[in-house]
């Protein structure tokens, strides 16, 4: 490695052509980053004591150790993106003095030299013409710019914007051009050159990248994959499947959604979700195991649960009831779900699941995301809860395997039942509700072959939200207006769609109900609106406590109807029970027949806690798992002695029945240890067994 301090200009000039390798990420920067380089350049421009300005490094690939002598194309490993955002100002700088025929503002600044020094070689042939070779749909947008010709027809948004936001940054500073070369001329970075055969690029490249902050964790497990081969099987795997990949997310999809995705496969591959931050990490230790020295299946099977993710998260399904049941998935924003759709999804893709069974399954988490909304019940274990959904899923029984599952969920984990989720709706605050349009849209939109859309309507409070009550709604509510009011005003009843929000105004429950008219005297009330959300108020005709309390009663029914509740026949319920339970070898343990009859009674109890538990039978004890080890019970004759999985401090244990045995040799898995002898014990025990699973099922 050799590594140098220079100006960027010499730097550029001096190059025979940089290159983007085909495994770096697209151009990213955004306006931010961009106006943040500009007016760096203009200030060191402007001030004469500003001697330089250090924008960072760019590390690349040479034949040898001398700098820019090699003749060769240099690869560019890091600092691309300010290589690029750079140039895209050159070029916008020249275009715009070639544009409105100046002169050089400053000596070396002419367009013919912006171009013949920064941008072109003159006597390069085909692709060494450019000094700046960027990656795939990147590259043939900024030619079209450096060249002055027409945009291709794939273009590269990003290019082009920052481009465009260079080029009406210096019309805005046509006064200040000679500050913006005065500046151009002070950039400064490290030049560093690498050794082909000495220095190991992956690792230097995330050292420079280990804060994570230059490049996001896609970015770095894709050129952890492609940057250590062959260019052949580089350019094989990355034609083939990473570029189609890119094509399939879309430019923006791609940028916002793949760290996302990668998350979610990462997921479904393992079991076990990986902190946001720590996806590289997770990955390669995953590619390790599971894919030794085979980067072209890891790659292959990537882009498979790509276009899985494509379907399911980003409107890319063909089949027309999917399709639908998908996007309402999105609008309700469960990316929680998305590692269990996409197991769902591999099932379907192989014809192990119907499309029919797969649009119902969708509807069923669909309606356990939204009735726990609806009641308010905490989300942080929403996530694990769907791990553990997809693991060991009957495929054949698959609908009713999901909905077993959700009725043996309890706790915060719970599936409402419609009592509760009734009760919930009518006095839910739904104008501040998160998901707002999704709910009213679903209710319009249910049994309707004609699909309204939300974005097309305002929401109207139809006892209005000023404060300044009016004489007239006063007395429409009666005495009691003012707790009307307080308690009603943003629920569901007193909340609807209309597409003449600044009509009704604050005006009279009459007036908004039959009076209103559009300036061409259209009758445009609340009793005249097609939509079903309006029906009630052909009949209402007053505004009252009563009658918003029967119009949220009616739409509670109808929500029922849209986000069913899970219902079993009594025969598949027992199917699934008596496939649950797990037989255990009981003569490898020496216990009394009361100890063993006491072990019975605790495993039933701890198997109901969840569906998805396993239970494993080892030499000395037996251990139960849902996504961790939560508990072990090690059979004596006298007595259980039971470990919990849980941190001693963690533990709400008031009867100082358990000890801390962190740091203390013993059987099983934890950090807390306590006996049990009686049945009574039981109801303590699993009190304490409860605490070990919901802490193992929270994000630990």
């Amino acid at each position: 490695m050799k590594a140098n301090e220079t100006e960027l200009l010499t730097f550029i000039r001096n190059a025979p052509q940089f290159s983007i390798p085909i495994y770096q990420r697209n151009y990213s920067w955004t306006k931010s980053q961009c106006r943040k380089l500009y007016e760096d350049i203009l200030q060191a421009g402007q001030i004469d004591a500003i001697k330089s300005h250090f924008i960072g490094s760019i590390v690349y690939i040479a034949k040898n150790l001398s700098t820019l002598t090699s003749q060769e194309t240099q690869l560019v490993i890091d600092g691309q993106q300010r290589l690029t955002s750079c140039t895209l100002l050159i070029a916008a700088l020249a275009n715009f003095l070639e544009r409105e025929e100046m002169c050089e503002p400053l000596e070396g600044f002419s367009v013919e030299e912006l171009r013949g020094y920064y941008l072109i070689q003159q006597l390069g042939k085909g692709e060494r013409f450019y000094r700046l070779l960027l990656s795939d749909i990147d590259r043939s947008t900024l030619k079209a710019l450096i060249m002055n010709h027409p945009m291709p027809s794939d273009i590269s948004l990003r290019i082009k914007e920052n481009y465009d936001l260079f080029l009406s940054w210096l019309e805005q500073d046509k006064a200040k051009l000679i500050n913006i070369c005065k500046g151009l001329e002070k950039l400064m970075v490290i030049d560093v050159a690498l050794e082909r055969d000495k220095d190991n690029p992956q690792l230097i490249f995330e050292s420079m990248n280990s804060t994570g902050l230059a490049l996001s964790q896609v970015d770095l497990i894709r050129n952890y994959i492609l940057m250590g081969l062959d260019l052949d099987l580089q350019i094989d795997l990355y034609e083939n499947y990473w570029k189609k990949m890119e094509i399939i997310f879309g430019q923006e999809a791609y940028i916002r959604h793949f760290n996302d995705f990668m998350r979610h496969y990462l997921t479904v591959k393992t079991g076990v979700i990986p902190n946001i931050n720590n996806v590289y990490d997770s990955f390669k230790l995953y590619s390790v195991q599971q894919f030794p020295n085979m980067p072209k299946d890891l790659v292959i099977d990537i882009y498979t649960y790509a276009t899985y993710y494509s379907k399911v998260a980003l409107d890319q399904e063909s089949n027309t009831e999917l399709k639908y049941v998908f996007s309402r998935l999105k609008a309700l924003k469960v990316d929680v779900a998305y590692p269990f759709l996409l197991q769902l999804y591999k099932e379907y893709a192989v014809n192990s699941l119907s499309s029919t069974d797969f649009v119902a399954i969708s509807k069923v988490v669909a309606s356990y995301v939204f009735r726990r909304a609806i009641c308010n019940i905490p989300t942080n274990s929403l996530n694990k809860t769907f791990v553990s959904l997809g693991k060991n899923l009957n495929i054949n029984r698959a609908l009713n395997h999901v909905k077993y599952r959700f009725s043996k969920m309890t706790s915060y984990r719970r599936f409402p039942d419609n009592e509760e989720f009734k009760n919930a709706f009518v006095i839910r605050d739904v104008y501040n509700f998160p998901r707002r349009s999704y709910l009213l849209e679903s209710l319009e939109n249910y049994s309707r072959k004609e699909l309204i859309h939300s974005s097309n309507y305002t929401i109207e409070h139809v006892l209005p939200q000023n404060s300044n009550v009016s004489s007239e709604w006063k007395n429409e509510l009666g005495p009691d207006w003012q707790n009307i009011k307080q308690k009603y005003l943003h629920t569901i009843g007193n909340i609807t769609l209309t597409a003449y929000n600044s009509e009704f105004s604050d005006r009279s429950y009459t007036y908004k109900r039959q009076e209103a008219k559009d300036k061409n005297g259209k009758n445009i009330g609340l009793k005249f609106s097609p939509l079903y959300l309006n029906e009630y108020f052909i009949e209402a005709e007053k505004w009252d406590k009563d009658s918003i309390e029967g119009r949220a009663s009616l739409l509670a029914e109808r929500a029922i109807q849209v986000w069913e509740n899970i219902v079993l026949t009594d025969d598949e319920y027992k199917f699934f029970e008596e496939n649950t339970k797990q037989s255990i070898d009981f003569s490898k343990y020496r216990w009394s027949f009361d100890t063993q009859t006491l072990f019975l009674s605790l495993r039933e109890k701890i198997m109901e806690l969840s569906d998805n538990i396993v239970e494993e039978s080892t030499k000395h004890y037996i251990g139960y798992t849902a996504e961790k080890r939560f508990v072990d019970i090690i059979p004596t004759e006298k007595r259980l002695i039971i470990v919990l999985n849980i941190p001693f401090d963690e533990l709400n244990e008031p009867k100082n029945k358990c000890r801390d045995i962190t740091h203390i040799g013993s059987l099983g898995n934890g950090n807390v240890q306590f006996f049990i002898e009686h049945t009574d014990d039981l109801p303590y025990a699993l009190v304490l067994i409860n605490q070990s699973f919901e802490w193992q099922m929270e994000e630990h």
